[in-house]
């Protein structure tokens, strides 16, 4: 059985709420996550008090208590987690500021592709408050964004997940990348 075969009965398992079946599929993508969780962290300025390997386990905790895994397939699995490691860096973030009264925010350097602009360092709060805002106007894209971007998925990826054409989605990042280059604006000198 090959491993991409092997992760797709154990999320099967997972979906019939099957006990430890996380725990199986956890050594087969653990990699695939510490170089998401890495990629996120190399955003961040020095100072943080998450590693690499902290912000995986911690990732793991949150999708472990989720009842009955509703994963579709690998890549929905790894969007998941990536969106689990965004929100912990968020509530981090959130909760670093709230210690310093509004002083330093932890800063991102944020895709350069992204914006299709300079090289910008943006805080991980306004890119947050920019996504929420994307997602009153559209949860989609907010989602696209996400899958994208945090989650390190390709376009066929992404539209295998959000179970739509590659050509939508190319579209759909276009007008979010647009959305979020006026949300955020030019990237702010330091």
């Amino acid at each position: 059985m090959t491993q991409t075969e092997e992760v797709a009965k154990i999320l099967a398992d997972a979906r019939r709420g099957e006990a430890g079946a996380v725990d199986r599929l956890t050594p087969l993508v653990y990699d695939e996550l510490r170089v998401m969780a890495r990629r996120q962290l190399r955003r961040l300025r020095p100072g943080r008090t998450l590693d690499t390997t902290a912000l995986v386990h911690e990732a793991y905790l949150k999708l472990a208590d989720r009842p009955g895994g509703t994963w579709q397939d690998r890549a929905h699995f790894i969007a998941v987690a990536a969106i689990a490691m965004r929100h912990l860096l968020v509530d981090q973030a959130r909760a670093r500021a709230a210690r310093k009264r509004g002083g330093e925010e932890v800063r991102v350097t944020f895709d350069e592709a992204l914006l299709g602009g300079s090289d910008g360092s943006l805080d991980l709060l306004a890119v947050d408050q920019a996504l929420s805002a994307l997602a009153e106007r559209s949860e989609r894209l907010s989602r696209l964004v996400e899958l994208r971007f945090f989650g390190g998925l390709t376009v066929q990826e992404t539209a295998e997940v959000m179970g739509t054409s590659d050509r939508t989605i190319k579209r759909d990042w276009q007008k979010a990348r647009a959305f979020l280059f006026r949300m955020l604006g030019p990237a702010p000198t330091a």
